[in-house]
This record gives structure tokens, C-alpha cells and sequence, in this order.
């Protein structure tokens, strides 16, 4: 690890992904990447290399997930209203970690995020930035970093949107960043393809 950051990683894997399973019979988290990796555990590994406390973000009854993550070095927080969105999904990620001195919020479904781009966004959120997001052709991606003076605004997020308010609503420092992978998530089984 070349970088630690101080902030904590909040890795959010609480979703449904019926668009990659219609039917709900797999979780896409566990879907595996050409190398045989699952989506989840891949995703998680990058967070960690940079951010050494991670806690992810799971439904109930996702043991099977919530294992893996384990596994992979992160501890896990069930998420009792992910069903209302990713919004009261990171608020319960913050409540589970309300003593940190910030936050890197990663989306489990991104497995190839550069390292180089999370560590950028670690860095100028230790290096006090308030809100920090890496920006690719013109376009915010994730990981996105938060300081703590945001922490009761992030507890109080309901509904799907996540933080897309608070980010419209305050100043971000914005990264730009050669790495198409803050866009690219897994909706499809298509997408483990072409990751």
C-alpha cells in the first residue's frame, strides 16, 4: 500500500440488481469477472489498498455477500431500509461509522476503478477538501470523498438518490482523472464481459 488514508471507506452493496437478474436469483455482486474474481470482492480489494477501514453496506439476508466481504478485509453493516434506496443505504454506513473523520463512498459495482484515482480522491479529502469527486470526459464518477462536516447531512439522505443533492449542493473539488472505470458499473451480465 502506497497511500493510507485516514478517511474510512464505505462501500455500498445493499442494491437489487434486477437489471442483471430480473428474476433475483443472483446477487450480481457475486457474479464473477473474467479472471474468476467476484464483482464485489474486486471492487472491495481496490477501496482497501488505499482506504484501510472499510465497512461495507448489505441487505439483510445477504449473508452470503456479507461473508465475502468479510473475507476480503471489510466489516459490514446491514442496511435494515436498503429497500428505500442507496441514499438510506449510505445513511446507515455513516451511522454504523459516525466517529470517522471522513468518508470515501464506493459503489460495489465498480470493479475497476484505478487505484491511482482512489488515492487521488483520499488525498485531497485528507488534504482537507470538503467534498471530493473524480470527473472523467466531463462526467462525476465515484469514488466520491466526504470530510465529517457533512456527517449530519449524509445521516439524514432517504430514498434512491444518494448524495446527489448534497453533491449539487455544495462546492466539490473536481478530479479530473483518465480512467473510464469511475463510470463503468455492472448492470448486466453483459457488463462482466466488457469490464
Amino acid at each position: 500500500m502506497a497511500y493510507a488514508s485516514l478517511a474510512t471507506g464505505i462501500l455500498l452493496a445493499a442494491g437489487v440488481g434486477s437489471r442483471f437478474d430480473p428474476h433475483g436469483l443472483q446477487n450480481k455482486l457475486l457474479a464473477r469477472l473474467p479472471d474468476g474474481t467476484p464483482v464485489v470482492q474486486e471492487a472491495a480489494h481496490r477501496l482497501l489498498l488505499v482506504v484501510p477501514q472499510v465497512l461495507a453496506v448489505v441487505r439483510p439476508g445477504a449473508e452470503a455477500l456479507a461473508r465475502v466481504l468479510n473475507d476480503a478485509g471489510c466489516k459490514v453493516a446491514f442496511a435494515t431500509a436498503a429497500e428505500r434506496g442507496m441514499g438510506a443505504s449510505l445513511a446507515a454506513g455513516i451511522q454504523a461509522s459516525a466517529d470517522a473523520g471522513g468518508w470515501i463512498v464506493a459503489l460495489a459495482d465498480m470493479p475497476r476503478i484505478h487505484l491511482s484515482t482512489i488515492e487521488a480522491v483520499a488525498r485531497a479529502l485528507d488534504g482537507g477538501a470538503s467534498i471530493v469527486a473524480p470527473f472523467h470526459d466531463g462526467q462525476r464518477g465515484h469514488p466520491v470523498g466526504f470530510c465529517a462536516d457533512h456527517r449530519d447531512a449524509l445521516l439524514a439522505l432517504d430514498g434512491d438518490s444518494g448524495a446527489r443533492s448534497l453533491l449539487m449542493s455544495q462546492h466539490v473539488t473536481q478530479l479530473a482523472v483518465d480512467d473510464a472505470g469511475i463510470l463503468r458499473d455492472i448492470d448486466t451480465p453483459d457488463d462482466l464481459r466488457d469490464i
